[in-house]
Formats: C-alpha cells, structure tokens, sequence
C-alpha cells in the first residue's frame, strides 16, 4: 500500500512539473525574452520601444524587421551577440548639431570670448572670427576641421581631465540659443535615443563615432545617453600627467599624486575615412549598423555595409524639419538622393518622428545672441 502511494505521489509530482514547465514556456514566448521568438508580442515591444517614431515610417519598420531576423537563431541572418556591433555619429544623428553651430565651437567660442578666467591668444581668436563667418554665412571654412581642433586643445592647455569634464558639463547646462524649454545638454533627439535603447536591449553594443573632441563628448552624453565610456569614440588631443612638463611620454613614468591634464595639442579629426580607421583600430570587428546625418559619415556607412560577412544596414537623417527644428529642404534633398545612389535608409525629422526634443520645448523665431562679433574685433584690434 505505501508503495502505491509513493507511486501516485511521484505521478502527480511529475505531471505538476510538465505543466509548470508548459506555462513558463508560454510566458517566455509571450515576451520574447529569450530574443528567439518572431510573434506579435515581440513587435508589438518594438513598437512600444520606437513610440516617439510615426506609424509606418520605413526607418522604424526596416529597423524592427532587421532586429527581429538577426536576434533570431533559427533566421538565416541571425547575428551572435558577439558581433551586434552599431555605430552613431553624434552631432545632427543624436543631438542637434546647429544651434547655431556645433556644440564643441560653441564651447570653444565660449572659452576664448565669454570665459574671463581665459585669455585667448591671437591664433585662438583668429579661429573664433572665422566660425563667426561660418554662422553669418553658413559655409564652412576650408581648414576649420583642424583649425578649431588645435584651438580647442591650446585653449584648455594644462587643464585636468576631471576639471575639464565639470567644464563640459556647466556649460552644457546652459540654455539652448535657439529654443525655449531646454538647454544645450538637453538638445538630444527623443527618437534616437529610443534607437540606442532599442538596440542594447536587442544585445548591441552601441558605439558613439563623433568628429567633436572625445573629452567633449563624454562630458555631453554622461546622464543621457547609457552608452560606456570606452565605446565612445571621438578627435583625439594629447594627454599629459601634472609632473610631466615637456618631458616625452616615451621617458616619463606616470607617479604617485600625478592627474591627468589636456597637453595642448591636436591629434586627429575623426570624420570621413578618419572614422573607418579608428573603428577598425578601437572597436576591431565591423559594426553591422551604421547611423549618420552627413557626408563626413558616408565612408563609416560604406564600411558597415561593404563586404560584410552580416547582414547590415546605414541609416542617414535628414534634417527636414524647419519647424522644430534648423532644417534644410535643400540639403535635406542631397541626403535622400545619396540615400537612393548608396542604398542606404534615409531618416525623415519632419515625417518620422512625432516629436524631436518632446514636449515644452520649442524653436524661437530669433535666436538668443550668445558671442558678440563686437567684442571679438575689439580683442583682435591693435589696441587690444
């Protein structure tokens, strides 16, 4: 009789554990949380993730379809976590990039105009009236990449790394030029940070691949966007440590009670072929994701979409919103026709996206005058 019992025991047992296992399983594939399934509970969490995209936007839907195929295993074009690897340029592809210049010249305009702690040399302020062309005329001078690069380097020369990273921040909490609502640290593109998120929680690792100074970009970005600081990428300036002086870094050795300090000097732009090589030099892998707003992006989006072993896609905003935000139909126009040449996405600001910097924010009719042509002539006047 005991036996029997046992035996019925070890029956019911048995079956209340298949149909655990039945119902986790189900709620499993309901969420998709293993990555694997293709249902529609799974998109309909993409949909949730991209909500700030409208519907039917072919970014948002060509975006979702790729996701869903390369998380996969069983699909064809199935990616290991390994190599989910996405590349975002920063300015005018994650945050605004003309408002009304980008936000590292604003920074450095700020340190050689505003910054009465600073006295600029006359190198400094060269550059400085030559980005004041730039935003009357909005041609960019030939020569301004390196140019305002050196600048920034000389201009925080001896700097500490911390000191300079709290430098980034107050000012980027100053308000933005060109709207009411917000400051220049909050002048990130709601949907595309939905795009990073959606990403990493798809198991990609997102890296930022900007032409602004690296420094600047951490200091921007930190609070804002989860992104690690070693997968931030950016134009590089010397380091130096405090008790180094013009000692070599072959010869000095870094010591007790040295920091980290801005040596002064410019290294290297990152933009056009400049970002191939530093993605390939950093990162090692090609990414299979491509995001970028300009022509300095468009070797980075050949070289995730060349040759490569992964199915990959670039995607390249087009700033078309005149509203709200400092768009262009004209160049707007010459992005979706490179987009067609190169079979690359274009991103539509004005029809994509149901809003750019949310809500209580919105675009001034004049923007406020933050640098004065005035005092710069005066500085560069002989009798300065």
């Amino acid at each position: 009789m005991k036996s029997d019992k046992w035996k019925i025991t070890a029956i019911v047992l048995a079956a209340l554990l298949v149909i655990s296992c039945i119902c986790l399983a189900a709620v499993l594939y309901q969420k998709g949380s293993d990555g694997k399934t293709g249902g529609s509970e799974n998109r309909i969490s993409a949909e949730e993730a991209l909500s700030l995209w409208t519907e039917g936007a072919r970014a948002k839907t060509e975006l979702i379809s790729y996701v869903q195929a390369i998380t996969d295993e069983r699909d064809p074009d199935y990616i290991p976590p390994a190599r989910r690897i996405a590349v975002f340029d920063m300015d005018g592809t994650l945050c605004c990039e003309t408002d009304p210049i980008y936000f590292d010249h604003m920074l450095f305009m700020h340190r050689v105009l505003n910054d009465p702690s600073y006295k600029a040399t006359e190198e400094e302020l060269e550059v400085a009236d030559r980005i004041f062309d730039y935003i009357n005329t909005g041609k960019y001078p030939e020569g301004m990449d390196t140019d305002h690069g050196a600048g920034v380097a000389s201009s925080f020369a001896g700097m500490k790394l911390a000191d300079f990273d709290a430098y980034v921040k107050a000012y980027r909490e100053t308000p933005a030029n060109g709207y009411d609502g917000m400051t220049k640290g909050q002048a990130f593109y709601k949907p595309m940070i939905q795009v990073v998120n959606y990403l990493q929680s798809n198991g990609f690792q997102v890296y930022i691949v900007s032409g602004t100074d690296r420094f600047i970009v951490r200091g921007l970005v930190d609070g804002t966007l989860d992104i690690p600081m070693n997968r931030i990428i950016g134009s590089d300036e010397r380091v130096a440590a405090t008790g180094q002086g013009d000692e070599d870094g072959l010869s000095y050795t870094f010591r007790a009670g040295d920091e980290l300090i801005l040596a002064g000097d410019f290294m290297m732009k990152t933009l056009k072929m400049n970002k191939v090589a530093v993605i390939e030099r950093e990162i090692g892998m090609q990414p299979v994701l491509s995001f970028g707003n300009s022509s300095g992006d468009f070797a980075m989006d050949e070289f995730v979409t060349s040759g490569n072993p992964y199915r990959s896609l670039a995607f390249q905003l087009c700033c078309d919103d005149t509203e709200r935000e400092n768009g262009s139909a004209e160049k707007a126009e010459k992005m979706r026709t490179s987009c067609e040449e190169h079979g690359w996405i274009p991103i539509s600001m004005k029809n994509d996206w149901k809003t750019i910097y949310g809500d209580g924010v919105t675009r001034k009719a004049v923007p406020d005058v933050e640098f004065s042509e005035e005092a710069l002539e005066q500085e560069l006047s002989p009798a300065a």
